[in-house]
């Protein structure tokens, strides 16, 4: 597999033709398993990362201060942020006092920042999620190099992303959800990072003369990225609550892939084996989520005007230092669930998340038909809408996944499996159990893995099944799975290119965004 070229490969690495100096003693079947990304210098791959990361900086900064005023839920997030600049907290001007929210502090402090620096305007609250978004494109980019060792295909889930609107739309209004898909995508990009350590520890450890065979003591390995995982998972938590709904998920793959990196390294019993350490540090991790998370609530912490801030004294009870403010704090987390778990009153764009994937209901954030726009009716409108080119793909694409998975047995078609139903499936027990009001943007978080699937099908179609060939060897399969996946990437580029008007909010003809309502009502 070659990282230095546009080529693609989806199989396994051949073996080396010469052993490399150092490793005598170590079978090439087991460094084969236990190789990872060393090339991750690669200036190709770098300047690709690049080129995508600016062509997505340009389509989310470009006249971010349109629309004039809030739209959608800009009327809660940019005013909460506005007044925890001024009291630490969120504010009630109405009644001059705490405000009482549903929704961790982070988020609001991260659109606090582009306040602090543009003020409370249109820019100001806007430029801290296009920066998220931007950065979201640019570790999905680095995460796929890491998954397929393709420069080509780190590229195209970087422009796939890019060209999307629904990613789009997020990255450019100022909502929680762009910050939650951050930082749920970094601390996955920080246990890939992890998983390489691990392996590649276990390698060096082989070369260095541990024979798992004449000893039960596992070498001793810290999971530097693993804690950097935990961290961010915190914060993601610190956004939106609804970040826990991967902690399971993650934490089996991370087991997982710690088995299989004990068994590849020929450990007997790589389950049992080393279990206490998993265990040992997956407390640390989850602590470590626990504590970022709690420092998420500094600004109320350290002040007394926050809602619940002072619960216990004034109903009587005792609040010693330190655990009465977490027992307050904990009544407020219980205020918080049982208003979440209530929420069902119905709202003109909720969905279900049997619909997200099929576009079935999308959420207009902005529609004014004022303005000259050379016909007796104009519209403009901001829409929440996946590309549908890609969008439409990602079922196919995950049922492909989920064959590639069973019959080669790869360990990446999982690795992108399990993220997309941390972040979907828990949606439909919500949905089920108590008909909760939910929105399209709930599957945010999720957006990164669903065009990694996409991804690897189309290194599929590339790959012949006895891999990549060049030069005169190069076989008409693979040629003809070349042009097939770029003809799909360029009609995706040509669909995104058709609804753009619809995902910033460009005055239009009334026409010509009737056109673009393909589902009809399902969509206005």
């Amino acid at each position: 597999m070659t990282t230095a070229t546009a080529e693609t490969e989806l199989t396994p690495e051949p073996a080396a033709a010469e052993e490399p100096p150092g490793v005598r003693g170590v079978p090439e079947i087991v460094r084969r398993r236990l190789a990872t990304l060393d090339n991750w210098l690669n200036p190709y791959s770098w300047l690709v990362t690049g080129v995508v990361v600016v062509i997505a900086a340009i389509l989310r900064f470009q006249n971010l201060g349109q629309p004039k005023g809030y739209i959608f839920d800009e009327v809660y997030y940019p005013t909460d942020a506005w007044d925890m600049i001024h009291h630490g907290v969120e504010w009630d001007e109405k009644t001059n006092g705490p405000a009482y929210v549903v929704h961790p502090p982070l988020g609001k402090w991260l659109i606090a920042l582009g306040e602090m620096v543009w003020g409370n305007k249109e820019v100001g609250w806007r430029v801290p999620t296009a920066i998220a978004g931007t950065l979201m494109i640019l570790i999905l980019i680095r995460v796929a190099y890491r998954l397929f060792h393709s420069v080509l295909l780190a590229g195209l889930a970087g422009l796939l992303m890019a060209l999307d609107g629904f990613q789009l739309v997020l990255s450019r209004t100022s909502l929680l959800d762009i910050f939650l898909g951050l930082f749920i995508l970094a601390s996955f990009a920080a246990m890939v990072l992890d998983r390489d350590h691990y392996r590649r520890r276990l390698l060096r450890a082989l070369e260095d003369g541990y024979d798992p065979t004449k000893t039960a003591k596992i070498p001793r390995i810290v999971p530097w990225w693993l804690l950097v995982s935990g961290v961010l998972f915190g914060m993601a938590c610190g956004v939106k609550w609804s970040g826990l709904f991967f902690l399971p998920f993650f934490g089996a793959l991370i087991l997982v892939w710690r088995w299989q990196a004990r068994r590849s390294a020929g450990i007997p019993q790589p389950v049992i084996a080393g279990i206490f350490g998993d265990i040992g540090w997956g407390v640390l991790t989850v602590a470590l989520t626990l504590v970022t998370y709690l420092a998420t609530w500094t600004g109320w912490f350290v002040t007394n005007t926050g809602y619940f801030r002072h619960y216990r004294q004034a109903n009587g009870l005792s609040e010693p230092p330190v655990i009465g403010a977490l027992r307050n704090l904990w009544h407020y987390h219980v205020e918080a669930f049982n208003f979440h778990s209530g929420l069902t009153e119905h709202h003109p764009y909720q969905s279900w998340p049997w619909q997200w994937l099929l576009l079935g209901r999308p959420v207009s954030f902005y529609w004014n038909n004022s303005g000259n726009c050379g016909s007796p009716s104009c519209a403009r409108e901001i829409i929440l809408l996946g590309t549908p080119l890609l969008w439409w793909s990602f079922l196919p694409a995950l049922a492909a996944l989920i064959w590639f998975g069973i019959a080669r047995r790869d360990w990446r078609a999982w690795a992108i499996l399990v993220p997309v139903a941390g972040g979907i499936l828990p949606w439909f027990y919500y949905a089920i159990k108590d008909g909760r009001t939910m929105f399209s943007f709930y599957v945010l978080p999720a957006l990164p893995f669903l065009i990694l699937a996409v991804v690897y099908v189309l290194g599929a179609i590339m790959t012949p099944p006895g891999g990549i060939a060049t030069g005169k060897a190069r076989s008409d399969r693979q040629l003809v799975g070349t042009v097939v996946a770029g003809a799909y990437v360029v009609l995706v580029a040509l669909c995104f290119a058709y609804f753009h008007p619809i995902f910033v909010g460009q005055l239009i003809t009334y026409d010509s965004w009737s056109s673009r309502m393909w589902l009809g009502s399902r969509w206005i």
